[in-house]
Parts: structure tokens; C-alpha cells; sequence
């Protein structure tokens, strides 16, 4: 999540992407989004096995912010709001 290009950025995991992204877009995410206003889903990816995503949340927590930037770069150059495309 974030709240503009280039932007803060949050990682989180869910089961319920769908739900969660409505939660932090509706301000009853977690405090950290309510805060700096995230409210763009600009990367996610899909893990079958929570304990993987759970693994993959940590790691990319430790990233380096450049790392994190151009991951959503990659997958997502211009910064659109993804919420569209996962309902």
C-alpha cells in the first residue's frame, strides 16, 4: 500500500486481499495506514501456503527501500491503484 508514487510504503499479509485493501482504504485498516493515508494497493503477490507469505512479508520488511521501489516499478511502472483488478 501507499499513498502516492514513490510514496510511504506499507507490506502487510492477509488471507482477504479484497478486504483488507477496503479496510485501509476505508480508514479501519492498520494504524500505520490510517496515519500516512495508504490507500493504493500498488503491489501484491499470491501465495497458496500462509506460512509462505508470512516468510515473504518478513523478508521484504528488511529490504532496502530501493529494493522495494523497483519490485513495484517492474510489475507496476506507472503506479495504478491495483484494488480494481483483484475484486
Amino acid at each position: 500500500m501507499t499513498n502516492a508514487p514513490h510514496g510511504t510504503l506499507y507490506i502487510g499479509v492477509t488471507s482477504d486481499i479484497v478486504a483488507r485493501v477496503y479496510a485501509h482504504r476505508e480508514g479501519r485498516g492498520s494504524e500505520f495506514c490510517r496515519r500516512h493515508g495508504l490507500t493504493r494497493l500498488v503491489y501484491a503477490e499470491h501465495f497458496d501456503e500462509i506460512d509462505d507469505a508470512i516468510a515473504r512479508e518478513k523478508a521484504m520488511k528488511r529490504w532496502k527501500r530501493q529494493w522495494k521501489l523497483k519490485l513495484i516499478r517492474r510489475d507496476n511502472p506507472d503506479w495504478n491503484d491495483l484494488f480494481e483488478t483483484i475484486l
